[in-house]
């Protein structure tokens, strides 16, 4: 009788043991559930990092575009800038180029009206001689070097005043011209391309 009543207390403890087991994992469990994160942070404040988070990368990434659009703001300004650089420097090498030009040419005319005047002064008798054909070839030889640069000789003779190209230094009578054309070239003007490099002296009709 002993042994059963000892038995049955045995297994009550027992049974009493494995229900206070399963209330403490029952406890752990539930507490396992209500705990926040790891990193202590709920669904919530995780939210509103992220949002917050979003908004800053937004802004940087709106900093980095605005910083580049203004370096190619000052690239394309710089490129202008040089390109009108280039373009004034160019006008200003081909405008010195012209002044130099003409400053050389207006300097070898009297040379060429020298070869004018030396040759007409030669008598009909001795034009073939080889000084003389010598000397004109020269003479002929400069004149198309300056035509290849682009100096031609100003029409004066038979052609209308031009105070533009001539310049009259006296006037004469002439009924075979109108009045106000040039009857006389005293003096060979020529011009280097579009410019006047020196203006005919001539003799006028007059009216």
């Amino acid at each position: 009788m002993e042994e059963e009543v000892k038995q049955d207390t045995s297994e009550t403890e027992t049974q009493e043991k494995r229900n206070t087991e399963e209330c403490e994992e029952t406890a752990e469990a539930s507490a396992e559930n209500t705990e926040t994160p790891e990193d202590g942070e709920t669904s919530e404040e995780k939210d509103k990092k992220g949002f917050f988070s979003g908004r800053k990368k937004e802004k940087k990434e709106d900093a980095v575009k605005a910083q580049i659009n203004e370096l190619q703001d000052k690239v394309m300004r710089q490129m202008a800038e040089f390109e009108n650089f280039r373009k004034r420097s160019e006008k200003e090498k081909s405008a010195m180029f012209e002044t130099g030009a003409k400053s050389v040419i207006e300097k070898i005319l009297p040379v060429v009206d020298n070869f004018e005047r030396g040759l007409a002064t030669v008598p009909e008798d001795e034009k073939d001689a080889p000084f003389v054909d010598g000397m004109n070839k020269v003479y002929r030889q400069l004149l198309t070097e300056l035509e290849n640069l682009g100096v031609k000789p100003i029409e004066a003779v038979g052609k209308e005043f031009d105070p533009n190209f001539h310049n009259a230094v006296m006037q004469v009578e002439n009924d075979e011209l109108e009045p106000g054309t040039v009857a006389q070239e005293l003096l060979k003007g020529y011009m280097y391309r579009d410019t006047v490099v020196r203006h005919s002296m001539v003799a006028v009709v007059q009216e």
